[in-house]
């Protein structure tokens, strides 16, 4: 493979060495079916020239920021390293979005531009409406089409400083509304780096992946990296398990990444198929159970390996080793330049074996939160330790170990869903006095979003059920978002300060509703 001589200037120029020595091999591939697109090199790198100049025709300039709403899907990559070699800061959303979900993101970001995928295009066209700012369909990489000429030697790109911010991606604890993580340049590459040295990679490795490519995991831990390795990746926009199996063993798919309900659904839903060539799977997004590691390396004679990140770290912080020692429960070790350390609440280090903060300092960690100095110094240290909100403890060889989480976020198959704002359109719905939302255990999914709520004592209170609720819920939060539980008490429990004391909620209720089954996991 041929290594980048110098710091990369964009994340672009990572495909030219691959454009320049084999451009009619294959960059990214759709699933298996008649539809089925594959792109080479030079078409990859020819796309994201045309969709570099339709932002320049925009009028767009370096530094300004653009929202992408797209699925796991090559077109994707095409406007977000379009994007990037016009020098602009990617707003990469989740295609569930809703309206309200995008306005918030546009106003925040200052946003100039929405780009969506005609599949998902809906949402999008009417924010970027509202907002008064430019609107434009992706165009369609269809089956077959020819392949396009660039000349990797000549190929314009605007150049960037490692520091300079190359994507927002918005994350929240439960206070306040989601913030725009600053990655940079140098936090990107950097990520794309320390994958290459973990995953020792060979010259025929060969990826697949069904995460979305608007969290940080699928971007940086996975396809970036395969990218700027020179090695094909088959990206799933829908997540299909016999359909996967199916692209593991016609593809000779070598390293796979996902999240634990994944490779349950392949487990209990694609019967048939093997996966001959695959060397390692990549889990993370949340525990996964040593049961479903057993019977998945039982089936397809692989090793599943964790790791641990956040979209503030750019998906990096500790991995297990592929082929050294692996500890059942284990998140693994600090990964390349990474220091990870174990704090108490004095902010001093604990010894190994104690609870405490999780914390991490390297070349991954975010810039700071966008517009949001005083959040950022929340969490980021001037001394560059950026405090996870995660309970955790290190053993003596160095592995750390999740324990709980400080903050009330809860995982939903992968998807990120924060209470507070859950709760902000629970208390816009007639009929309800107080809410709280929690994360309960689920075996397939990891966790429920949960409502508890009181009701008002008037005809709208009396009138609300778990049914009113969730259709309120449908109209204004995407659908992974929305309560499936639903719990009616008389009064929600409270701290001296009148604060909800969440962590008393388990169990409570005189009226539960499970309103249906939740959304498919990440990559539907």
């Amino acid at each position: 493979m041929a290594p980048t001589a110098t710091a990369p200037a964009s994340l672009t120029s990572l495909l030219l060495p691959w454009a320049a020595e084999r451009p009619g091999g294959v960059a990214l591939r759709t699933p298996p079916g008649e539809a089925r697109v594959e792109v080479t090199w030079a078409a990859l790198l020819a796309r994201v020239g045309q969709a570099r100049d339709r932002f320049r025709a925009a009028g767009l300039s370096p530094g300004e920021r653009i929202v992408l709403i797209a699925p796991t899907c090559p077109e994707f990559l095409a406007e977000f390293l379009g994007a990037d070699a016009a020098g602009l800061i990617v707003v990469a959303v989740n295609p569930l979005s809703t309206v309200r979900e995008l306005a918030y993101l546009i106003e925040d970001s200052g946003a100039r531009q929405v780009v969506a995928h005609p599949a998902v295009a809906t949402a999008g066209e009417r924010a970027a409406a509202e907002a008064g700012i430019g609107f434009r369909t992706v165009p369609l990489i269809a089956a077959g089409a020819p392949a396009c000429a660039a000349d990797p030697a000549s190929f314009d790109i605007t150049e960037r400083a490692p520091d300079d911010v190359s994507a927002l991606l918005y994350t929240s604890g439960t206070t306040g509304r989601p913030k725009g993580a600053m990655l940079t340049l140098g936090n990107l590459t950097t990520a794309a780096r320390t994958v290459r040295g973990l995953v020792q990679a060979t010259e025929d490795e060969r990826w697949a992946t069904g995460l979305p490519l608007f969290h940080v995991f699928g971007l940086a831990a996975v396809v970036l990296p395969a990218l700027s390795m020179g090695q094909p990746v088959t990206l799933f926009p829908r997540w299909d398990p016999q359909e996967f199996v199916r692209a593991l063993e016609l593809d000779g798919i070598s390293m796979i990444s996902g999240v634990p309900t994944m490779w349950m659904s392949v487990l209990a839903g694609a019967s048939e198929g093997t996966a001959p060539a695959l060397r390692a799977v990549s889990s993370g997004g949340a525990a996964i159970a040593g049961e479903v590691v057993r019977r998945f390396e039982e089936r397809f004679s692989a090793p599943v390996v964790e790791g641990y990140g956040l979209t503030e770290t750019t998906a990096l912080g500790t991995f297990n080793p592929i082929d050294g020692e692996r500890k059942v429960g284990s998140v693994g070790r600090p990964v390349g330049e990474q220091e990870v350390r174990v704090i108490g609440l004095d902010g001093s280090p604990v010894p190994a074996g104690e609870v405490g903060e999780v914390c991490i300092r390297g070349p991954v960690v975010m810039k700071g939160y966008w517009n949001r100095p005083e959040a950022t110094a929340e969490v980021l240290s001037p001394d560059g330790w950026f405090r996870t909100g995660d309970l955790g403890r290190m053993d003596s060889d160095g592995y750390l170990f999740i324990v709980d989480r400080l903050k009330d976020l809860i995982i939903h198959g992968g998807y990120n869903v924060y209470p507070r704002e859950v709760e902000e359109v629970l208390y816009e719905i007639p009929g309800v006095r107080e809410a709280a939302v929690v994360g309960t255990p689920d075996e397939k999914y990891g966790q429920q979003v949960t409502a508890v709520l009181t009701r008002t004592a008037d005809d709208a209170g009396a009138a609300l059920t778990a049914e009113a609720v969730e259709r309120a819920a449908r109209e204004a939060l995407a659908a992974y978002k929305i309560p499936r539980i639903v719990e009616f008490v008389e009064e929600l429990p409270k701290g001296p300060s009148g604060k909800i004391l969440k962590r008393a909620l388990s169990g409570l209720g005189a009226e539960r509703k499970d309103t249906g089954q939740p959304v498919a996991p990440v990559g539907t």
